[in-house]
């Protein structure tokens, strides 16, 4: 069970935090107030964006909590999480939530190949037949250096690995989201190198931890927090949380992600937390939840530790932390 530690540490906010988070962050935070003052908390849970519109697998949710996974904190409002995301797809501004609905989640197909016996391809509905659903709740810590702690529901990546029966020359995983200009307006910015593309280890793939996310909150996870299907890993930074998968390639090479492609000095294959490994712009030392006016100390592996560090052990001379 993980210990509650004190908050502390109180610093100012654009000592470690880029400037364009700090301003966005603050917006949200003077509109929760407004809503506060007009309706208190009833106020603030009607104002929560939809979740994930027509989406036949509603009646899956709320699926049983895992008891194993708990957090040192409170849960973060769903008012807050749903509406402060990165999901550059669309907008690389914060409140996401207002341009994600173009997002058409059915029909969505997810594809399995590469080093397996035989690739095949499915829809989400058919996926969601073949798992147990459960719900976890997890720290989410951004690079960004904002955090926030979600109950998530879905079922261990483990088992679409099994599914998938890899052969056994893989060693990574390679993860694509969809790709479609037409759809997703971000996707026309052609200096970034779309379609997004994050990876892993089989041995991470295998870990308990790693979680694919059909839902959040007891409902099916709304578009700009990844819908139908995202990936939930809470010891790296997340934009290794790859979200709205549609492929998942078995592979003996290691896959070059998005953000290393786009900026490899600062964003590289590993991304695990580290306080004591500061980005290339900023101090990861502390973080912020979102609606906390106060910091807090970032956790070696963002908590996890006791979960992931030795799957580590045998790497050397690689930046396990960014």
């Amino acid at each position: 069970m993980w210990v509650k530690r004190k908050r502390g540490w109180e610093i100012p906010e654009r000592e470690s935090t880029p400037e364009a988070v700090f301003h966005n962050r603050r917006a949200l935070l003077k509109a929760m107030g407004a809503m506060a003052a007009a309706g208190g908390a009833g106020a603030l849970a009607a104002a929560a964006p939809a979740f994930a519109d027509a989406d036949p697998s509603a009646g899956l949710y709320p699926a049983k909590r895992d008891p194993k996974y708990t957090l040192d904190r409170l849960v973060t409002p769903q008012k807050l999480s749903t509406t402060y995301n990165n999901f550059y797809e669309f907008t690389t501004n914060k409140d996401v939530y207002e341009y994600s609905d173009a997002l058409k989640i059915r029909p969505w197909t997810i594809s399995i190949d590469g080093m397996v016996e035989k690739p095949f391809t499915l829809g989400i509905d058919d996926l969601l037949k073949k798992v147990m659903l459960e719900e976890r709740l997890y720290r989410h810590r951004c690079v960004e250096t904002w955090s926030m702690a979600v109950p998530w529901t879905g079922f261990p990546l483990k088992t679409l690995v099994d599914m998938a029966k890899p052969l056994s020359g893989a060693k990574y995983i390679k993860m694509v989201t969809f790709m479609d200009p037409k759809m997703a307006s971000g996707q026309r910015a052609f200096f970034y190198p779309w379609p997004y593309i994050e990876g892993m280890t089989m041995f991470e793939a295998n870990n308990d931890l790693a979680f694919l996310v059909t839902g959040m909150y007891g409902k099916p996870v709304p578009k700009q927090d990844g819908a139908p299907l995202r990936l939930a890993l809470p010891w790296k930074y997340g934009f290794k949380s790859i979200k709205s998968i549609v492929k998942f390639s078995f592979t003996d090479r290691q896959p070059v992600s998005f953000w290393t492609a786009l900026q490899s000095n600062e964003y590289g294959f590993w991304a695990n937390v580290n306080p004591a490994v500061p980005h290339p712009r900023w101090s990861q030392a502390t973080e912020r939840e979102l609606g906390e006016d106060t910091r807090r100390p970032t956790l070696i592996w963002n908590g996890y530790g006791e979960y992931v560090a030795t799957m580590y052990d045998g790497i050397k001379g690689e930046q396990l932390f960014r």
